[in-house]
């Protein structure tokens, strides 16, 4: 029985988090009223020239530096023609002779893909397309020239990968070291980070590349191991019944699980790539890259090694709090304003994300402040508010910052000290519970958690559980 391995390379397209286009002062904000966001120069007007933006460059050369990559000390755009209908000078500045960086690598750990190294051929800058807009009739398509000129890093990796675990996890680590490098938001299904997949199968033991198919559309990691699995089996079918693999652009569609040739994969040479006259080629310097290099924040592996070592937490919590840049930024000031490592990390893992998970939000989305955060653990700590209050206005916290001791002073909620006041609620809740109260005698001490959560429930939340445990204990002691 014959037996494929499949060979998988990576072209990762990132849209760079630059408030202006890359050869236009055009804003990139996501989700304009279409075609508002638009000059002569990104609408290829004659006679417009472009100017490079400064910052695209710069964040080219940060990613190349985290990622390994050789910087070229001359770099320069070429011309990509090709004629459709959301580009709109009919050809796509881009970088094919002289890249920006070349021969890097990211190496790879992980259950269940052990060490696995893989080459970055090359990161080059680019500018996007715009998009298009179907109707519902399938009758007529509209155009928005808001994306068209977005800043594009364009990361290709050599053909190292050999399944979606590792496809996956190449875009994790690449995702989060861009992420932390504060470059891009990297949000898939918002198109700021956007993956083709050329994949092709070869016989166990052959040396020699079979042909490959290029995957496009791919918009999640459940779109892409979906895409892989199918077309990986769409080619083992064609050469076990000995056909050939045509080398073509393929479109996946989600909903039908299942690729549609789009075109013939085009070469080099079909685009007729030449150097873009209008644009100088970029001499950059030992000093600049060495400014940048500098300048570099700390990444996530070395900040997890810290906040084990600086803050005494697990591995566990190490690696959840710093997963997103955002959290692990408000973690740290939160503790620097006096709140504990410990505390602070377990609302974060606990509250924090089961609050972000529940309303569809990005870590990055939450409103809440260090100082704020910091204030509410002050009040749980000093027993001014009882940890389900605290719970109450985390979630507010989170969703829309306030001052915790505004929220408790409007709200009412500080924590009930009048022991008489608890002792009359406590007299209460044991006449209401007799069965508790007579496991509780008989000797199942288990049998008091009820009566406290009935007492706080009572209390609505505003008593010290401690307390309302101790004052139990005392009433129920007179029953015996």
């Amino acid at each position: 029985m014959e037996r494929f391995e499949t060979v998988i390379g990576l072209e990762v397209h990132v849209e760079l988090s630059t408030k202006t286009k890359i050869f236009c002062g055009c804003s990139t904000a996501f989700g304009g009223r279409p075609n508002s966001q638009v000059c002569p120069v990104c609408m290829g007007m004659p006679g417009t020239l472009p100017i490079l933006n400064r910052q695209v460059l710069e964040d080219a050369i940060a990613v190349g530096l985290v990622l390994g990559c050789e910087i070229r000390r001359e770099s320069r755009f070429d011309r990509k023609n090709y004629f459709y209908p959301d580009n709109p000078q009919n050809y796509q500045i881009s970088q094919l002779y002289q890249p920006i960086g070349q021969n890097g690598e990211v190496c790879l750990e992980g259950k269940d893909i052990g060490k696995k190294r893989v080459r970055i051929h090359e990161i080059h800058m680019e500018e996007d397309a715009g998009k298009l807009i179907h109707d519902e009739t399938g009758r007529r398509s509209f155009i928005d020239y808001n994306r068209a000129g977005v800043p594009l890093i364009e990361i290709v990796t050599e053909p190292d990968l050999s399944g979606s675990e590792e496809v996956i996890a190449f875009l994790e680590k690449l995702r989060e070291s861009l992420r932390y490098l504060g470059v891009s938001d990297c949000k898939l299904q918002e198109g700021s980070m956007r993956a083709d997949v050329n994949l092709s199968l070869r016989r166990v033991g052959e040396t020699r590349l079979g042909t490959r198919t290029e995957m496009k559309n791919l918009n999640s990691y459940h779109a892409i191991a979906d895409a892989i699995a199918a077309e990986r089996e769409r080619q083992q079918e064609i050469l076990k019944s000995g056909g050939i693999v045509i080398q073509e652009t393929r479109r996946w569609d989600e909903d039908r699980k299942q690729s549609f040739s789009m075109r013939s994969k085009e070469d080099t040479k079909d685009y007729r790539y030449f150097p873009d006259p209008d644009i100088p080629v970029l001499r950059i310097s030992e000093e600049w890259i060495g400014r940048i290099h500098e300048s570099l924040p700390e990444m996530r592996g070395e900040k997890k090694k810290r906040f084990q070592a600086e803050y005494g937490l697990s591995d566990y919590d190490a690696e959840l709090i710093s997963e997103s840049p955002y959290v692990a930024e408000l973690f740290e000031k939160t503790v620097s304003l006096g709140a504990g490592a410990k505390k602070a990390a377990n609302w974060l893992m606990g509250e924090g994300f089961r609050i972000c998970r529940e309303r569809g939000l990005d870590p990055e989305e939450m409103a809440l402040t260090p100082e704020h955060f910091a204030g509410l653990l002050r009040l749980v700590e000093d027993k001014v508010i009882s940890q389900t209050v605290a719970k109450e206005l985390f979630e507010s916290m989170v969703l829309e910052d306030a001052d915790p001791e505004r929220l408790v002073a409007e709200r009412r909620l500080a924590t009930v000290s009048d022991e008489g006041h608890l002792k009359k609620v406590t007299r209460e809740i044991i006449e209401q519970n007799p069965k508790s109260v007579q496991d509780y005698l008989g000797g199942k001490e288990k049998a008091i958690g009820y009566l406290v959560g009935q007492t706080m429930k009572a209390m609505k939340g505003q008593a010290d559980p401690t307390v309302v445990t101790r004052l139990l204990q005392e009433e129920l002691s007179k029953l015996r």
